[in-house]
């Protein structure tokens, strides 16, 4: 059975584990560990940068399997072909991570901001220097309509998210009776997730919003980063 450790701690950044399969995806060779500090890309959110023992990998999820499994970045000519079984030590760029985890609560924050406003979810991306949420209004909003009242609903944005930060309120994670894992800034917002997050909304720094409409579509961009570990 993997333990998808990377849901569990965010900041973990190593762990000394064991393989628990072997298979090929796609014509390459892939492994899965037992405590998989590694997350694929989903969600909105990008891979992980890691390594298991001393070879770059890149995880992905095997649909056939259902595990996180890790491919090697390139080609295989490094790759020692590990056994089933064998004891491994994996590794993450943790820099990489928290700079994902922290666009990835920010974007729960935008999200909360959104609905405090009566909008609606309608797409999301969390990658870096392409942060955004997408909304739609259910009810029309006149300051929607041109730039100038653009700036106004960013003002308001910006206020609603500099005051949960500066609460710090802290970012949890659960699984509810439906099994699903479900993500809470504090009682602000609660939403199904599978991603990683920081600790709490204190941790986060450098959080720049814009946003436009077009096409019906609320489009909140925004970047953010990771503060120094408390």
């Amino acid at each position: 059975m993997q333990v998808r450790s990377c849901l569990d701690d965010t900041y973990a950044e190593q762990v000394d584990t064991r393989v628990i399969a072997v298979g090929e995806r796609e014509g390459r060779a892939w492994t899965a560990v037992e405590h998989c500090l590694f997350h694929p890309q989903g969600g909105g959110q990008p891979a992980d940068r890691g390594w298991l023992d001393d070879v770059e990998v890149v995880p992905v999820r095997d649909a056939s399997s259902g595990l996180v499994v890790v491919v090697p970045v390139g080609d295989e000519r490094g790759w020692p072909g590990f056994a089933d079984g064998q004891p491994v030590r994996a590794r993450i760029d943790l820099e990489t991570r928290l700079a994902h985890a922290a666009l990835h609560t920010a974007g729960h924050l935008v999200e909360a901001a959104g609905r405090a406003q009566g909008w609606e979810l309608a797409a999301n991306n969390h990658f870096p220097g392409q942060a955004r949420i997408e909304f739609t209004a259910p009810r029309p909003d006149p300051r929607l309509t041109e730039p100038e009242g653009w700036e106004e609903v960013l003002t308001e944005l910006r206020k609603a998210v500099a005051a949960a930060v500066a609460e710090d309120l802290p970012v949890t994670a659960a699984v509810d009776g439906q099994g699903m894992r479900v993500v809470a800034l504090g009682a602000l917002h609660s939403a199904p997730c599978g991603g990683t997050h920081v600790h709490g909304l204190g941790d986060l720094r450098d959080m720049e919003l814009s946003l436009k409409v077009k096409r019906g579509r609320i489009r909140v961009s925004y970047s953010a980063a990771h503060g120094p570990r408390r």
